[in-house]
């Protein structure tokens, strides 16, 4: 039997509830933790919770528990405290509502004369193990930056919100290269005392509690560095996507985040390459590329978020009664089926043929109608990769030219104007079902804004409050090549920038944004049931408020933003 190892990645702390968690890692090989481990060793994590509310819990009373860490998902795997079954049948104890807690975790690697395709169960795997108790010393005395994750349960609200919730949220995360590489890391630093203390640098702004989680919105990695149509830096091998999310998750600062804090992941593009849409799939080098993405994403991400419905990418969670349903806008993304034509494309997945298999955009509509009917005007946040409003300039309804030449612009913004038949199935139902609080969330475009929708054309229309709220990126060196403010609109109903949907009938959608950034950012959110408001303050990678600035590059006004929601 092997020793105790510190886990290669890791620990990631995931999906929480106010009775579990989801703490994930992968495996270390002896000869560092980009090599591959052999086919004759197995690899099993070994976890325990060892500490609740920073006090450590007495030895006898600590519980270790075995997991699997598959070879099929990269030796990656996940510790579910509170709801774990341990290899051997032995069940976690729920945990406790809006509790600290501390877990360890650590890897073994152990002789294995099965090959790599006989699947061996659970139980047989326990029977050649000794009681994983015997590993409780060990687990404590690995180092606790490579073996400790810390978290807090979520509250026991069900039906009524808590009186505040507080996320931060961000998107893009360019790799850097050479001496670049810390730059790229270096924003996760002040996200991580979002996380422990919940204070900025500026004194002037009071200080907060902790927020309960990160939600970052794609391209956690880059897995096309410069271009699809560059073969340099463009990852099309198993190990070259491993690469890049050991590079990217091992990073120092980065590292210390998600081990401190539940963090909820959703990819875009350049998890598989730039601008992927399904249709690409017909071809054979690209559908190498989505199964080897979709596998390493499968592995670093999606396993420790929630996996609502059975396998599919997207997800909803909750917090403290506050519900969030996460979009796939990417996997299930079809715009070729018919040359020159936007009403037959589709972002969230072709149109469902029968009732028992319900489509991702159905799927949305029914939650956003649920939750309106049994939390009343609760906010109801819908987290998008692809930005939900503003649009861009070069794909606005109100832009002049032929047919063919709108549906180049709106494909080619990569965004939600290609789609406007899923668009307008989401706002015909806010509209029609009087969906109250909606709120996206997304990334992408390399400039944090905030935007507020409008509707016109039904008798109740014009009360219905919606935001959109945009943090993007964490690191883009490149701010002169794209994500420029102009490059957006402001306020839709203005001619020069005319871009009011028609949704259907009368009924239409204005969007006015504001508080632009290409500034590397990350967004804190503070929602207020007492006051009915959304804060959102933009923070710079030193974690210093991010202010606009005068015609010499002064800064002035801080960018904060209020958001004024109807009563819940």
């Amino acid at each position: 039997m092997g020793s105790l190892r510190e886990a290669g990645l890791g620990p990631i702390v995931g999906h929480t509830t106010e009775k579990s968690c989801k703490v994930w890692i992968r495996a270390k090989d002896s000869k560092g933790n980009k090599g591959e481990l052999s086919a004759l060793q197995r690899t099993i994590g070994v976890a325990a919770v060892v500490a609740k509310e920073g006090k450590a819990i007495d030895l006898p009373k600590i519980q270790a528990f075995y997991f699997r860490l598959h070879r099929e998902r990269d030796r990656t795997g996940v510790f579910f405290a509170g709801e774990h079954v341990c290899l051997s049948g032995k069940k976690c104890t729920p945990l406790k509502p809006s509790t600290g807690y501390t877990v360890r975790v650590g890897t073994l690697s152990v002789d294995d004369p099965f090959g790599d395709d006989e699947n061996i169960e659970s139980a047989d795997v326990a029977a050649r193990l000794p009681d994983p108790n015997v590993w409780i010393k060990d687990l404590l005395s690995l180092r606790p930056k490579f073996a400790e994750a810390r978290f807090r349960t979520f509250s026991g609200a069900r039906g009524e919100s808590d009186e505040s919730l507080a996320f931060v949220l961000g998107s893009c995360r360019y790799p850097g290269v050479m001496w670049k590489i810390k730059d790229a890391d270096r924003i996760f630093g002040p996200m991580a005392q979002e996380a422990t203390k919940g204070y900025p640098k500026d004194k002037k702004i009071k200080e907060r509690r902790p927020v309960d989680f990160a939600l970052m919105v794609g391209d956690q990695i880059y897995a096309d560095m410069l271009n699809r149509h560059v073969p340099v830096g463009l990852a099309d091998t198993a190990q070259e996507f491993q690469e890049r999310y050991l590079t990217a998750f091992g990073s120092r600062k980065m590292r210390k985040l998600l081990r401190n804090l539940p963090t909820y992941m959703i990819l875009d593009d350049h998890e598989i390459e730039d601008n992927w849409h399904q249709d690409r799939i017909k071809k054979a080098e690209s559908r190498k590329v989505f199964n080897l993405a979709i596998d390493a994403y499968k592995s670093y991400q999606w396993s420790h978020c929630p996996d609502s419905f059975r396998g599919r990418l997207y997800y909803q969670f909750e917090c403290g009664g506050y519900p969030f349903f996460v979009l796939d806008t990417r996997t299930q993304r079809y715009m070729d089926d018919v040359k020159d034509d936007l009403n037959d494309n589709h972002l969230l997945g072709r149109p469902s043929l029968g009732d028992e298999e319900p489509s991702q955009l159905e799927r949305l509509l029914k939650w956003l109608v649920d939750c309106q009917t049994e939390r009343g005007n609760t906010p109801k946040f819908v987290v998008s990769s692809s930005v939900f409003a503003p649009n861009p300039m070069s794909a606005r309804t109100g832009r002049k030219g032929s047919g063919e030449q709108k549906v180049e612009w709106a494909e080619g913004s990569d965004s939600w104007p290609a789609f406007p038949e899923t668009r307008k199935a989401i706002l015909d139902t806010i509209l029609t079902k009087k969906i109250q609080n909606v709120v996206f969330l997304s990334g992408d475009i390399h400039c944090a804004n905030v935007a507020q929708l409008s509707f016109a054309g039904t008798p109740g229309a014009a009360k219905l409050k919606a935001y959109s709220i945009t943090s993007s990126a964490f690191y883009w060196p490149f701010w002169f090549a794209d994500g420029e403010p102009s490059n957006f609109v402001h306020d839709s109903a203005q001619a020069k920038q005319k871009d009011t949907f028609k949704i259907s009938g009368q009924k239409t959608m204005d969007y006015k944004a504001w508080n632009f950034t290409q500034e590397d950012n990350f967004c804190r959110v503070d929602v207020d049931r007492e006051s009915h408001k959304i804060t959102i303050m933009p923070f710079d990678k030193d974690g210093n408020l991010i202010h606009s600035r005068d015609w010499i590059g002064k800064p002035k006004d801080a960018l904060t933003s209020t958001l004024n929601l109807e009563p819940w």
